[in-house]
């Protein structure tokens, strides 16, 4: 799995974390604004964005009318990477049942 993955499965891997990625996934958001609907503080909404910015899976976007507010977005990459991971492993998977089906309709075919 490269490192990038694992940045995402790791950051993924904490329940407040994915909520704010249920969240972006309906639209950009302040940070003030994912910290209230989440019921978390200023101070521990900035620690799960900055896991969530450095492993890429959303990025800061300044709003032209105030640089001093920022709106946080998914970026597709990240989601990208780990959905063709799960494809890899969805594939591995599927051709395992496969087999196995073959395996038990020749051997119900031999009794």
């Amino acid at each position: 799995m490269p490192s990038n993955l694992e940045a995402t499965f790791a950051a993924l891997g904490e329940p407040t974390r994915r909520a704010v990625v249920g969240l972006l996934s309906r639209g950009p958001r302040r940070a003030g604004d994912l910290a209230d609907e989440l019921g978390q503080s200023a101070p521990a909404m900035s620690r799960h964005l900055r896991v969530l910015r450095r492993s890429g899976l959303i990025a800061p976007e300044e709003v032209d009318a105030d640089a001093r507010v920022r709106l946080y977005r998914l970026q597709k990459a990240p989601f990208d990477q780990m959905r063709g991971w799960l494809d890899e492993v969805e594939l591995f998977w599927g051709e395992q049942l496969d087999a196995f089906h073959a395996h038990v309709v020749a051997r119900n075919g031999e009794q």
